[in-house]
């Protein structure tokens, strides 16, 4: 590691744990405003519980449960992840390069998860509130059980969609196979193709006018 006194700091985690990793990325959080991680070869719970405004680059695959429980950090995988990527998270930024397993964005409240590519099943079950954003297509039972905020899927959703929601939207550009119980499909409204425009503008998404005038909205049915 280097000079503690620099703003970035560069972490090989190659001969760590994941328990010795956090605790390195933890204390360093406090000292500087970016930490670049080498080598996390898809060590789980990386991150996990990181309230500190930090900044942190992650350069290859992470497991299960990266960022769980954050409050505040960046983090940026140049890489895939696997289930459960930002799970509970209250407020920060996610970005994955790559695809995630199941569960991307499962319960959070705040904050916002972007996956470039695609995700597993049950994308955004039982959140709360924040917003997660899939570039590519979402698998089974997405938005299980969701409470509040914005799902947005670019490509394609499989069965079940927005399977018991109660509260909160999910937006699909692409095909919907089916949808769950207590779901209603309806057009995205021009309010709606407002907000979207802005949030997915603001993380690179390129989309044509046309392409946020066919954007689905499914919610509870009420």
């Amino acid at each position: 590691m280097g000079d503690l006194s620099m703003k970035e700091l560069v972490i090989d985690a190659k001969d760590m744990n994941a328990k010795e990793l956090n605790r390195i990325i933890k204390e360093q959080s406090s000292f500087h405003d970016k930490l670049i991680i080498n080598n996390p070869e898809s060590r789980h719970n990386v991150c996990a519980g990181l309230t500190e405004d930090v900044e942190i680059e992650i350069n290859g695959s992470a497991g299960y449960f990266v960022a769980t429980m954050v409050n505040g950090p960046k983090i940026h995988i140049n890489g895939n992840a696997g289930w459960f990527a930002g799970d509970n998270m209250t407020e920060g930024e996610l970005i994955i390069d790559g695809t995630v397993g199941d569960g991307a964005g499962q319960g959070i409240y705040g904050g916002t998860v972007i996956v470039k590519g695609s995700a597993g099943s049950r994308t955004g079950e039982i959140m709360k509130g924040g917003t997660v954003i899939i570039g590519g297509n979402s698998g089974y039972m997405t938005g299980l059980l969701m409470m509040g905020g914005k799902l947005i899927i670019l490509g394609d959703v499989t069965d079940d969609v927005g399977e018991s929601i109660m509260r909160g939207s999910i937006y699909v550009l692409g095909n919907v196979k089916s949808l769950g119980k207590n779901a209603v499909m309806e057009n995205a409204a021009s309010k709606d193709q407002k907000e979207l425009k802005e949030i997915l503008t603001k993380y690179g998404f390129d989309l044509t006018d046309e392409d946020y005038a066919n954007f689905k909205k499914i919610v509870n049915m009420q």
